[in-house]
């Protein structure tokens, strides 16, 4: 029987304490056993960004990362924008202004995006492209993604001013 260890972490706000081995991807942890499906795994070399959540508010390429590793971090996942029926405006918007074709990217798009709005409430179009560059999608053509993120931004930003 291979050796395991206890991990803790805190993932859309839900404390789990979990049994993995030391080998374990944190993306087959949260898939496997936490069913949390959103997170994708597209290269499984951290190339395309399917399958980036946010650990501590920092966006990481999950299928590249030891679950072990993730210990004691928050981590948030697609899952954890919505607030129960309620999608997050980044969601909104990437449905509004068709930001997905067959959503294989998108959950990665929407972590990316998350991170650049929360560290840059108003970015211009060249920087919601730069933030974007490195995940990958090979439907879309970026144009309703970049257009999303904008929207998006301009919606959060009004809504701080109420």
């Amino acid at each position: 029987m291979p050796p395991t260890l206890s991990i803790d972490l805190q993932v859309n706000g839900i404390r789990h304490q979990l049994t993995v081995e030391p080998r374990w991807l944190l993306v087959d942890v949260l898939r496997e056993q936490l069913g949390l499906t959103g997170t994708h795994i597209g290269c499984e070399h951290g190339v395309c960004g399917t399958c980036t959540v946010l650990v501590n508010g920092q966006t990481a390429r999950s299928c590249l990362m030891l679950a072990a590793t993730a210990d004691g971090a928050e981590i948030m996942t697609v899952e954890g924008l919505a607030q129960g029926a309620d999608l997050h405006p980044l969601q909104e918007a990437f449905r509004e202004a068709q930001g997905l074709q067959c959503g294989f990217c998108t959950p990665g798009m929407l972590m990316v995006a998350h991170e650049l709005l929360a560290e840059n409430p108003s970015p211009k179009e060249p920087e919601i492209r730069e933030a974007l560059s490195a995940n990958l999608c090979r439907c879309t053509g970026y144009q309703g993604i970049v257009e999303a993120v904008g929207i998006a931004a301009g919606r959060q930003r009004h809504a701080a001013t109420r």
